[in-house]
């Protein structure tokens, strides 16, 4: 087992990683750049390493540095957490290089499914459902509009090495594809370094259902049940909740039993998400796969009683997975608290907590590494905590987050808890009709003081 873990990351996740730490016995490393000086991460581990200024680009994704802290720290092992390095290959490998193991996928692996191109080429010679679309990347716009004539539109076009909605265009109909073409490509050039596209079939009326699995070393995997993050603004999760309300048992069984041979097919170690669309036929196809931790990884631990950290150590530390299929036997729901202004278009607002309340109570968890006086910094993505309920049903699920999140106070800044609180009030919300296109026709009701 690992002596000491440096986490190379932040914020809530860093301090999540460290919790785990401690309680198995393993001395901890936090690195933090200029603006998390303050941060709870850095003073909840054992040892804390300054690895730059505030720009990412200058600390947390400053490679030579964050090694330089696990080798000046005697770090035998690094947990990327999510975001910033966990799904770089050239860290992975370099982390291989200088005799540290890195708590994620290998630099293969990450190469592998971190292409969506390719991701998905893998996947259809695994036997996994897949959407229909081009083969790879498309090279010219003549075959642009032979691949879409033969996939039939409505179609999307997608960035090969995209994320957060970068270089995306849903194209109905024939004229509008040029303009979609060279719009997405100049995107994805401007965000990626690169603009190669490829296309997929666009799925009308979806939901995002992902399945979390883990994989060991000697090629064994299980998953550990679905999650519903289909409430999404600009493709970028707002809301999450297992079990999905759109689910059914036959259902789960063909998507984890598809999302395990995914993962056995590649032989993935670590903690992964196979993430799929779901059509309102209950058709499933593959999406893409993360080889990390999910943000959303809480409502998991929740719903089976299970430390996804931990296994995530344990495998890395060449310990073999039970194998065992996990299913949900409560909900959980989990709500994305960022530093945003929702009656403003979600304006992003950093500044000082003045005053903070934290909820609690039976069936309530918050992950956060903020506190009252804390001064949330402009420099990296706007969540600052999350909020997850616990409850038998569905049902007592929501209410116990209406009333957690009436109990969520923080002041100084702008935050999301009252879109929140609309959103568990909502009607489709509440008869779990959602899909992707969900807040597409949201507005946020003004409220009462």
């Amino acid at each position: 087992m690992f002596k000491k873990i440096l986490i190379a990351n932040r914020g809530e996740i860093a301090l999540r990683v460290i919790r785990t730490c401690k309680e198995m016995g393993i001395k901890s490393v936090a690195v933090y750049s200029t603006a998390d000086a303050e941060s709870l991460h850095v003073k909840f581990a054992d040892e804390a390493v300054c690895i730059g200024p505030a720009p990412s680009n200058e600390s947390y994704l400053k490679m030579s540095n964050v090694i330089a802290a696990a080798e000046i720290t005697n770090a035998d092992a690094i947990h990327p957490g999510y975001g910033f390095l966990s799904e770089n290959a050239k860290f992975s490998k370099i982390c291989e290089e200088h005799d540290i193991k890195f708590i994620g996928a290998s630099p293969e692996m990450i190469d592998r499914m971190g292409d969506k191109a390719n991701a998905k080429a893998t996947m259809k010679a695994a036997g996994v459902p897949c959407v229909p679309g081009s083969e790879g990347v498309i090279e010219t716009f003549d075959e642009c509009k032979k691949v879409a004539a033969e996939t039939g539109y409505p179609v999307m076009l997608k960035a090969s090495a995209g994320g957060g909605g970068k270089g995306m265009r849903a194209v109905w109909k024939p004229e509008d594809l040029k303009d979609a073409w060279d719009s997405a490509r100049q995107e994805s050039k401007a965000a990626f370094g690169n603009d190669d596209m490829y296309m997929e079939k666009l799925i009308e009326e979806p939901r995002h259902i992902e399945i979390q699995i883990v994989g060991d070393s000697r090629g064994k995997a299980c998953h550990l049940s679905e999650r519903d993050c289909s409430v999404q603004r600009r493709h970028q999760k707002l809301t999450e909740e297992v079990p999905s309300p759109f689910m059914t048992e036959e259902l789960r069984d063909k998507m984890g039993k598809a999302a395990v041979k995914a993962a056995e097919y590649i032989k993935y170690e670590g903690a992964g998400t196979v993430e799929f669309l779901v059509d309102k036929h209950r058709n499933f196809y593959f999406m893409e796969m993360n080889t990390r931790i999910q943000v959303e990884h809480p409502i998991t631990e929740q719903v089976i009683d299970f430390d996804l950290i931990r296994e995530q150590i344990l495998v890395a530390a060449g310990v073999p997975i039970s194998g065992k299929n996990y299913t949900p036997n409560l909900h959980s729901i989990e709500c994305r608290i960022n530093a945003e202004d929702p009656f403003n278009d979600f304006r992003p607002s950093p500044g000082r907590i003045t005053t903070l309340h934290a909820p609690g109570g039976h069936g309530v968890r918050l992950d956060t590494h903020v506190y009252a006086g804390y001064v949330i910094p402009p420099n990296y993505d706007s969540m600052i905590a999350k909020l997850i309920t616990t409850a038998q049903t569905r049902e007592e699920a929501i209410n116990k987050m209406k009333r957690a999140l009436d109990e969520f106070v923080i002041e100084g800044i702008k935050t999301t808890i009252p879109f929140h609180r609309q959103l568990m009030e909502h009607p489709d919300y509440l008869a779990g009709n959602y899909t992707t296109k969900f807040m597409e026709d949201f507005e946020m009701k003004p409220e009462e003081d």
